[in-house]
């Protein structure tokens, strides 16, 4: 399996790229539209054909590059099942399986960061978590019908009963940070360590977070799948 974690500086962004080495079948998970030209010249190089565009959730702080990647390579753009999304190829539910070559992606509902969140499981081995959990953090939980209470339980629930040596990767970093383990996640993420499901949702409900600058644009642009 080739695995490559990619960076967006203005939205702190990652794109995951996964490709079946023999098959040369790719997908694209989170791409942003920003950084599609890169995404393909790398897809080019690595002479990957891509397959699916595949997102964790309708983001609000940067509009997906999968309409216009579908329109370049004729990708399948595939979302949460349930997701605000009425552009999509496929949908996907709690426990739906994407083959790609021999690579195995389960979808994992997420809910809470929004009402519509899935994170993958890939191989068994690693986790793309979204924006429900972060390296040592996870994410807001105050619009796009965010619930702080869901988030706790997806994440308490749905992630950290996954064995603790799971890689897992986030859709967002802002300190620097690459990859953990559901085990460390589980020892040292301070927004749920120590915090019985009350407090977490006290704490969240009191972060006071401006909103993102692009929401008011990416939010109905991503629910065209990025088609503006």
């Amino acid at each position: 399996m080739l695995f490559r974690q990619l960076f967006d500086a203005e939205s702190s962004t990652y794109t995951y790229l996964i490709a079946d080495r023999q098959t040369k079948e790719a997908i694209l998970v989170d791409p942003v539209l920003e950084k599609v030209e890169r995404d393909r010249q790398l897809l080019q190089e690595l002479e990957l054909t891509l397959r699916y565009c595949l997102e964790t959730h309708i983001h609000a702080d940067h509009i997906t590059g999968t309409d216009k990647l579908r329109s370049a390579t004729g990708c399948l753009g595939v979302v949460p099942a349930n997701a605000h999304a009425i552009c999509a190829d496929v949908y996907m539910e709690d426990g739906d399986i994407l083959h790609l070559g021999a690579i195995v992606i389960k979808a994992i509902a997420t809910p809470g960061h929004t009402d519509s969140h899935n994170a993958y499981l890939v191989n068994n081995e690693r986790i793309l978590t979204g924006d429900a959990l972060f390296i040592r953090g996870c994410g807001r939980t105050d619009f796009q019908s965010g619930d702080a209470g869901t988030l706790h339980d997806s994440v308490t629930q749905r992630l950290f009963t996954l064995p603790d040596a799971i890689l897992v990767y986030p859709g967002h970093d802002y300190h620097g940070h690459t990859v953990s383990t559901i085990g460390e996640e589980k020892r040292w993420n301070q927004r749920f360590v120590g915090r019985t499901r009350e407090e977490f949702i006290e704490f969240m409900g009191n972060l006071n977070l401006p909103h993102p600058q692009k929401m008011m644009e990416a939010v109905p642009a991503n629910e065209m799948c990025g088609n503006k």
